[in-house]
């Protein structure tokens, strides 16, 4: 049974919903992919979706908008997926339970993922009507979008003719983002070797810490549950011998872990509890104001493998102390910038490796490359490798931008205040795509959507509406 179907505009919340029951997290995005392809089919619109099932879709500009230069709308079709301790869906394969209270929407026990759904359901809700004035449109959706912009890097841009484009990923209303960071996925690698060691086995797990998005929200203070385990590692090796069997937190690079978790054996089952606990106080002290819900705590454990020896535990232990991570730089620029920062967003474990994955943001290129050259220095030191993929450019601020202007007075006439137009940390796919169409004009903008990456993500439906009168405003002036 819709759960949307009451809302306004119709069209927007229908496809939305309808997106929402499709699994479309990062690297399963192949059925929402033919979806789309389905839609353009049923209303007879020239479609082309690549080998990596990005999609355009191409819409003639309405009656008196014939000859008008075409815009891009720009989305992306994934989401992170990230459920509730207590959820069992799995969303590889299930939709989202959607439900509506008061003013927003969300899932239960699941992300949303109205980033970036709502660009989609827009997108299809402009194409899908007959009475609502366009210039040509260049729908493009790409895919991966969520895990270091792979779709958006690969896309064939050639396609496209428009060079003024809306994207449509941003998350507060009121905003329109100029400027962005470039960025790249690195992966830090430590080989281990183990050993038999005689001892107690315990669990340790760093949970109840917020999380959120790495780039809008790494500034916020919260902890990131893998760094934490690495104190919390180092703190009960300086009380009893200690080796690691396993460690692992995270789910996405961009999102900062909420949980981490770590098998031991200890010498002293004693003297390590008295250690977790006091870490346990530490930290509750620590992020009493951002993050008041962390806790430390341990459990017996089963070891399914040996641990690792002496030499590799303390190297996994150093490597989770001493990597950087959170804010790097402030940009003296643009006042409350995040200029430059790394996460380190995932942390997994097999027979021979400890692998550390980061999400390494800059506005300014140079830095970005210190920061993958600070990880690989302190890697060779402890005889790892980084690897580095999915790099993307900065966006550049453009100084002579009609469409900016355009969507200023437009603004000022409906809202009747100015919008903040800004720079941003996190990354978007204008500057992918800057740099494939010369000349590119670009805004990003959205409705209102809190907690994004996490189980809290909400969309506010008041938002959503004002947001879709704005941009049917702002395409009618595209003549």
């Amino acid at each position: 049974m819709p759960i949307l179907d009451h809302l306004e505009p119709q069209a927007v919340f229908s496809y939305f919903e309808q997106l929402c029951a499709i699994p479309h997290g990062s690297g399963n995005t192949k059925e929402i992919s033919d979806h789309l392809v389905l839609f353009a089919a049923e209303h007879h619109l020239r479609c082309i979706q690549d080998a990596h099932n990005n999609i355009v879709i191409f819409s003639p500009g309405t009656p008196g908008y014939e000859s008008a230069a075409p815009v891009i709308l720009q989305g992306h079709m994934d989401m992170v997926c990230e459920t509730a301790p207590d959820c069992t869906k799995d969303m590889a394969c299930e939709g989202l339970d959607l439900f509506v209270d008061g003013d927003t929407i969300g899932a239960r026990g699941t992300t949303l993922g109205g980033d970036d759904g709502i660009a989609v359901a827009m997108a299809l809700a402009i194409l899908d009507a007959d009475d609502i004035p366009h210039p040509p449109l260049e729908v493009v959706i790409t895919v991966d979008e969520e895990t270091g912009m792979l779709g958006a890097a690969a896309l064939d841009a050639s396609v496209l003719k428009g060079r003024t484009m809306l994207n449509l990923d941003s998350e507060d209303e009121g905003v329109l983002t100029v400027s962005c960071a470039g960025g790249n996925v690195s992966v830090c690698t430590l080989p281990v070797t183990r050993a038999p060691f005689s001892g107690t086995a315990l669990t340790i797990t760093v949970g109840g810490l917020l999380g959120g998005h790495s780039g809008t929200e790494i500034d916020k203070g919260r902890g990131n549950a893998n760094l934490l385990m690495g104190r919390v590692l180092y703190a009960v090796s300086e009380h009893t011998p200690l080796r690691l069997v396993s460690v692992a937190g995270g789910l996405k690079d961009n999102a900062i872990p909420r949980e981490s978790r770590a098998v031991i054996a200890v010498a002293d089952a004693a003297a390590a509890q008295a250690a977790i606990a006091d870490m346990d106080a530490a930290l509750r002290h620590e992020y009493a104001a951002a993050d008041p819900d962390v806790f430390v705590r341990f459990d017996a454990a089963r070891p399914q493998q040996l641990p690792m020896d002496e030499a590799s535990t303390q190297r996994a232990a150093c490597m989770l102390c001493c990597l950087p991570n959170g804010v790097q730089a402030i940009s003296r620029d643009i006042p409350g910038l995040v200029q430059t920062s790394l996460n380190l967003g995932i942390l997994t474990t097999d027979a021979n490796t400890v692998q550390a994955s980061f999400c390494v943001r800059s506005s300014v290129a140079t830095q970005k490359e210190m920061l993958v050259a600070r990880l690989r220095c302190l890697m060779a030191q402890l005889g790892g490798t980084v690897t580095v993929s999915g790099d993307y450019p900065a966006w550049e601020y453009r100084k002579d931008s009609p469409l900016r202007e355009r969507m200023v007075a437009v603004f000022h006439e409906q809202y009747g205040r100015e919008p903040k137009v800004e720079a941003i940390h996190a990354g978007v796919e204008c500057g992918l795509f800057a740099g494939k169409l010369p000349g590119l004009d670009c805004v990003s903008f959205g409705p209102d959507l809190t907690e994004i990456h996490t189980c809290r993500e909400r969309m506010h439906i008041a938002s959503v509406q004002r947001v879709w009168r704005y941009m049917l405003e702002v395409l009618r002036r595209c003549k």
